[in-house]
């Protein structure tokens, strides 16, 4: 498995489908982000399931005041696009989500690995998040997030609050 990203490093590049089909890029999202703009790259384990959902519901009710500050948002899971697209419709999402079924960029983020779960080590999607600038360099880098009160601590820690 990769080491965990730090502040400084090039995040990896990506090509995933969203929830619509469509293909997109990290470098299609720092381009949508604009010449000054960071992209907020997130990983989580499952749509619908209530921590992911709290955790999309609060960056969806985060995104007018998150995007006025240059940040385009992107949540990534396993689940297959269709899914996705269910989630999103059901929660009312305003956020892109992507698909990530075979993991692998889950793995290049270190994003995926062993985990503690109910006093068990498994091997699962870490509840991460990540802030990348324009230049594709690793601005913030989070791991083993709680899904609850996460974003508001992400508004803080970039000075959004």
């Amino acid at each position: 498995m990769p080491s965990r990203l730090a502040p400084g490093d090039t995040a990896p590049a990506f090509t995933l489908t969203d929830d619509t089909g469509a293909e997109v890029t990290l470098g299609d999202l720092t381009g949508e982000a604009g010449p000054d703009g960071r992209v907020v790259v997130y990983f989580y384990p499952a749509a619908m399931t209530p921590g992911c959902t709290k955790q999309a519901c609060d960056f969806s009710d985060s995104l007018d005041s998150l995007q006025a500050a240059g940040l385009t948002v992107v949540g990534i899971s396993p689940d297959k696009p269709a899914k996705l697209a269910t989630f999103r419709e059901k929660e009312g999402l305003t956020i892109r989500l992507l698909s990530d079924p075979d993991k692998a960029v889950m793995q290049e983020w270190a994003a995926f690995g062993e985990k503690t779960m109910y006093g068990k080590t498994v091997q699962g999607v870490i509840r991460s998040t990540f802030v990348v600038g324009a230049d594709g360099k690793v601005e913030v880098a989070q791991y083993n997030v709680k899904a609850t009160g996460h974003v508001a601590k992400l508004r803080r820690d970039l000075g959004l609050a």
